[in-house]
């Protein structure tokens, strides 16, 4: 058993401001987009597109990042990735125009592409000689993922109104310094390895999402069975075939397919997947009701995101792991689905003339719970699974799918709500219509998680020592973790 790292829990800080910020970096842009719409002249259709691009080069890079972070060490990454993300946050606030713009998001997306997957592998050589301390600074980690999109809102509002839209990025400057300077006397450092990097793998992966989300947003304006609608996601199946393609045909590639093959790991990104589709929709619809149905302003409606948050803060850290190390992996992950299933039934129910303490608190709360069970262990077994010199590559398959399952599941809800009246601006019954629509459709995606969970994951006999070659099955809490 390796020694521990005596400035491991102050090392952890960082990486999870660094989760704090690179989701934060998906929420806090929502407030400020009408001023961002009428200072660089966005059309209504493109506007979209400062968030999308963020997420699509966050998602579609990810695993481009988690490859980088093995060949050259997750330390070295995770620095690049905090000097990329205050470039592309330079470039977002000088913005001018709407492409300068789009271009600031992507180049954001592109840093903390980087810095996810090296935080993550980061943590586990920080904590990989206690399997209790993983687990508790897995829940450290995971809970600053909520905590991040509620602050993104509630900053965002803040900084909008009393001061201007382009410090939603420039807040991203002085905290990269910060990060940048403690860094190198933090974080454990890792010899770089021999290998290649797989650009069109690269490129395959990221275009491919790109074009899938960019179908799923504009089809219900173009029609589903559209020759447009039908080409882009047409499209978007070639490329990720190609991408498949090009991974089994390299020696060195961006992904190696057998590692899929691996006990739980397919299973563990799976539930991260749907959970990511089920969560982020919920989310951005609760932010909507809360606001255009409601009635809340930026500032209220954010604070109204805090019971949620703190639950999810408080249950992630004190309550999962005593879970976790108590029933295991897989009981939680298909519990918390059912309970954020049944969070979002609930919150279908809102009424028009609703009000937040009947119609938003209680099923926020039972949402969050479900969220708090099932994030962690699902977030442990899917890193814990992978060989510890692939680390890298298993924290960039996670991110990804946490991410692309937001993306999809967003860009589907959305079409869904839309279909029922979302976007019926200043029409309270259709708006909440559409968006209870989002809810139910977010809840069926949540019971397909936990039913997927429930049959595909392995759980090990309590108690049992995996037998030699079969590390990878032990769940997050076994000593099987430690590399």
């Amino acid at each position: 058993m390796s020694s521990p790292n005596p400035k491991r829990w102050y090392a952890l800080a960082f990486i999870a401001l660094a989760q704090f910020m690179v989701i934060m970096d998906t929420s806090i842009i929502g407030v400020a987009l009408p001023e961002i719409q009428q200072d660089l002249g966005f059309s209504q259709e493109n506007l979209s597109w400062v968030f999308n691009a963020y997420v699509v080069a966050f998602g579609g890079l990810l695993l481009l990042g988690g490859r980088l972070s093995d060949l050259f060490g997750a330390k070295r990454l995770f620095l690049a990735g905090w000097a990329v993300l205050a470039v592309g946050s330079l470039v977002a606030g000088l913005a001018d125009a709407v492409w300068v713009e789009i271009a600031g998001r992507a180049i954001q997306g592109l840093g903390a592409a980087f810095i996810a997957p090296a935080a993550l592998t980061l943590l586990i050589m920080l904590f990989s000689h206690d399997p209790k301390e993983l687990t508790k600074a897995l829940a450290l980690y995971g809970a600053a993922a909520p905590a991040g999109g509620t602050a993104g809102v509630f900053l965002g509002g803040v900084i909008t109104e009393w001061i201007s839209w382009p410090w939603v990025f420039y807040i991203n400057l002085p905290i990269a310094a910060i990060v940048l300077a403690a860094t190198p006397g933090l974080m454990p450092g890792a010899q770089a390895r021999r290998g290649s990097v797989d650009i069109p793998g690269a490129i395959a992966v990221t275009a491919g999402l790109a074009l899938a989300v960019f179908g799923i947003v504009r089809a219900p304006e173009e029609g589903w069975s559209s020759t447009t609608t039908i080409l882009v996601l047409a499209g978007a199946v070639a490329l990720l075939a190609a991408f498949v393609a090009i991974q089994s045909g390299r020696r060195q590639p961006l992904v190696r397919l057998g590692i899929f093959g691996t006990p739980n790991l397919g299973a563990a990104n799976l539930a991260q997947l749907l959970l990511g589709a089920a969560w982020i929709p919920m989310w951005f619809f609760l932010n909507l009701y809360l606001q255009q149905v409601l009635g809340l302003g930026a500032f209220e409606g954010g604070s109204a995101l805090l019971p949620m948050t703190v639950a999810i803060m408080v249950l992630m850290v004190a309550v999962a792991p005593r879970v976790i190390n108590r029933f295991g992996f897989k009981l939680p992950i298909v519990a918390g689905l059912l309970l954020l299933a049944v969070g979002l039934v609930g919150l279908s129910l809102a009424r028009p003339d609703g009000n937040f303490a009947v119609d938003v608190l209680p099923a926020s709360l039972i949402a969050a719970t479900g969220m708090a069970l099932a994030f962690i262990p699902s977030l442990g077994t899917a890193i814990s699974s992978a060989r510890p010199e692939e680390g890298g590559l298993a924290s960039g398959i996670v991110n990804t799918s946490y991410q692309v399952g937001s993306a999809l599941g967003l860009a589907a809800m959305t079409a869904l709500a839309a279909s029922q009246g979302a976007g019926r601006l200043g029409d309270p019954q259709a708006l909440t219509d559409g968006f209870s629509a989002a809810f139910l459709g977010a809840a069926g995606i949540a019971v397909a998680g936990a039913l997927l969970a429930l049959v595909t994951l392995r759980q090990p006999p309590p108690g049992g020592e995996p037998a030699p070659g079969e590390a990878a099955e032990a769940p997050v809490g076994e000593p099987a973790v430690a590399a």
